[in-house]
């Protein structure tokens, strides 16, 4: 079945007040395949907002891009499980140890439950982070695109089932990792909104053109006057590049 545009998008709820992401979550939950639950809502209002956004009928995302020893990540992956999110996120850095022994134990504990796994999804540099960040200050003497081909290896070797990357060579991702590896786009901005802190973007339209299995978006979608109108922006944006992917498919 061919996606449409919205099951690209991912909304981000960088507030502070389950009365603001409610309020998100009612308005575009019509937009968007997801809602993604970070550090920031949180540590504000804690595990009750997964309830909240899975009362409205919509889909979990929790970006708590856990780092830790094994052990404890482990154990937090199955609170989550238990709680019915549908993604979280680790930091690949972690290690492999790290990542399989999460993935084992949220597998048994979804079976003991009665639930679906949820998608595990590995963290592999920040949107943050630049060329000289890497090289000077993290002392990685790999470009920074390739860098990203490694740490995807290893998260799909320890059992992940895709990658938060801002790599601009997705194709490589997939022909390393495989077509139904997951590559999350995890900072998007349409040509008509600002950067923030990000310092690797890519538009919408060409972050599907490249082969991103979803996009997520906040702040574009969030701070705008019309919220549904930023959203339908976006989508149509979306839209387009799928169009002229097909287009391209019959040429």
């Amino acid at each position: 079945m061919q996606k449409e545009a919205k099951d690209f998008l991912i909304l981000a709820l960088d507030v502070d007040t389950m009365e603001e992401a409610q309020s998100l979550v009612r308005e575009l939950k019509g937009c968007v395949s997801q809602f993604k639950v970070g550090l920031q809502l949180y540590t504000s209002v804690g595990p009750d907002v997964f309830k909240m956004i899975q009362d409205e009928g919509s889909k979990v995302f929790f970006d708590g891009k856990f780092h830790d020893i094994p052990n404890t990540v482990a154990k937090a992956g199955a609170n989550l499980v238990a709680k019915g999110v549908d993604v979280f996120t680790v930091h690949i850095k972690g290690g492999s140890k790290m990542i399989s022994t999460t993935v084992k134990l949220a597998r048994e504990t979804a079976k003991r439950c009665g639930l679906e796994r949820p998608k595990i999804l590995g963290v592999s540099i920040l949107t943050s982070f630049g060329q000289r960040t890497l090289t000077e200050e993290i002392k990685v003497n790999l470009n920074i695109d390739e860098y990203a081909l490694e740490l995807s290896k290893i998260a799909k070797d320890s059992g992940l089932d895709g990658v938060l990357s801002a790599s601009a060579d997705v194709a490589s991702i997939k022909t390393a990792c495989g077509k139904d590896f997951l590559c999350i786009c995890p900072a998007a901005r349409p040509t008509w909104s600002v950067v923030n802190d990000q310092v690797r973007v890519i538009t919408p339209g060409n972050a599907v053109k490249a082969g991103f299995d979803k996009i997520i978006i906040g702040r574009p979608i969030t701070s705008a006057p019309d919220r549904l109108q930023a959203a339908q922006l976006i989508l149509d944006e979306i839209e387009a590049s799928l169009l002229m992917q097909d287009e391209e498919r019959f040429i």
